[in-house]
């Protein structure tokens, strides 16, 4: 079993990776994904989801972009999700980059210490999961926010939208450490 410390390693390794392509795509287009409502946030993030499951059950893929980039794509889609709950999308379209690294790096840290907490808890039983396992549960995850979105943000008895983005970041993170680390 690994330790808790070498969990948080690489997790942190994965965010880093996720974090560069974030900083590198806001020199390329600034910060236009600030007009998205987070509804249609969940939806890119749905369409990478289901890409990779698609290509986990064909077993092949004709478009060359492997499922790592989607996994990373996942990511970086909730961590803007999460920003826009947070921001909203009437004001202030254009952020510096300095404010959005601040912003990605406070909701993935919320990440990494739910995941922590979590992995105490669960003893992290995700590295005994199957990998299209933990892209089934991205894809029930976001059937749940979709739901809570159509019911205009209102559960009864369940977690918020956000508490669900935090789920899909962990699980996508959990994807890339299985991919990177120990290649199942």
């Amino acid at each position: 079993m690994k330790s808790a410390t070498q969990t948080e390693q690489q997790f942190n390794a994965v965010i880093q990776m996720c974090r560069q392509i974030f900083l590198t795509k806001m020199k390329d287009y600034g910060t236009a994904w600030r007009i998205l409502r987070p509804a249609s946030l969940t939806d890119q993030i749905y369409i990478k989801a289901q890409r990779i499951r698609s290509i986990e059950d064909k077993g092949t893929q004709r478009i060359d972009e492997g499922i790592k980039p989607e996994f990373m794509g996942i990511i970086n889609y909730s961590v803007l999700a999460l920003i826009q709950i947070e921001l909203g999308t009437e004001e202030k379209l254009n952020l510096e980059v300095s404010e959005a690294d601040q912003l990605y790096d406070k909701y993935t840290t919320a990440a990494c210490d739910l995941m922590m907490n979590k992995n105490h808890d669960y003893g992290e039983a995700w590295r005994n999961m199957r990998r299209s396992s933990l892209t089934d549960i991205i894809l029930m995850k976001l059937m749940r926010i979709k739901q809570i979105e159509d019911n205009k943000g209102k559960t009864f008895i369940s977690e918020g939208v956000d508490a669900n983005y935090f789920d899909i970041i962990n699980y996508a993170v959990f994807a890339l450490i299985k991919m990177e680390y120990e290649n199942s």
